[in-house]
């Protein structure tokens, strides 16, 4: 593995203006302002636990819901990880965790497989309606996670498999996947080449 995993992605429309920067070789440095505090709070945990250092300037019409923002940010972060993931030759490839937050315990498993697929469960009911922090839902949890799977090429699975508090429970899913993409993403010295039988990923 040559070069440096790093990339740089501005991206807008009439409902956002976000600009990304990030580091997968880096320590978990970030610097996160999307107008939406808990999701600055679940970026900033991502960064933490994934040791992706991580630079977000998001705005959007957060007047009228938070969606657009949170969304197309997602969707940037997701076209970041790819552009410096590059060729994905001699990663690892796969990583899972299961991760606590007090009552909360959630799962994730990645493949940087290049086969977008999110299978996302577990989450209680009414949870998708319940508005932390004032500004996110929980409904925008799954939608960050269809955004970056989709556009970083991964296939991801998350589940909760317990959890009371809404933010308890969204802040377990948000480090699990950031645990699990961390392994996942790690140079393997013991990997030649594109870890497929098919000779790209």
């Amino acid at each position: 593995m040559t070069g440096s995993r790093t990339a740089s992605i501005t991206r807008a429309t009439s409902e956002s203006s976000v600009t990304l920067s990030l580091d997968l070789d880096g320590t978990g440095r970030s610097s996160i302002s999307t107008s939406v505090p808990f999701y600055d709070h679940m970026l900033t945990a991502f960064a933490k636990h994934s040791l992706i250092d991580l630079q977000v300037e998001a705005s959007g019409d957060t007047d009228i819901d938070a969606h657009h923002t949170v969304e197309d940010t997602g969707i940037v972060l997701g076209q970041a990880l790819r552009q410096a993931l590059g060729d994905r030759a001699g990663i690892g490839r796969y990583g899972d965790a299961l991760v606590p937050l007090d009552e909360a315990l959630a799962q994730a498993v990645v493949d940087v497989s290049g086969r977008p697929y999110l299978v996302h469960t577990g989450e209680p009911e009414g949870f998708a309606l319940h508005r932390i922090g004032g500004h996110f839902t929980g409904s925008l949890v799954r939608h960050v996670f269809e955004a970056v799977t989709m556009h970083a090429g991964l296939t991801v699975h998350v589940r909760v498999l317990a959890g009371r508090d809404p933010h308890h429970i969204a802040e377990a899913e948000f480090k699990a996947f950031a645990r699990a993409l961390r392994a996942a993403v790690q140079p393997d010295p013991r990997v030649e080449g594109i870890p497929s039988t098919k000779g790209s990923l």
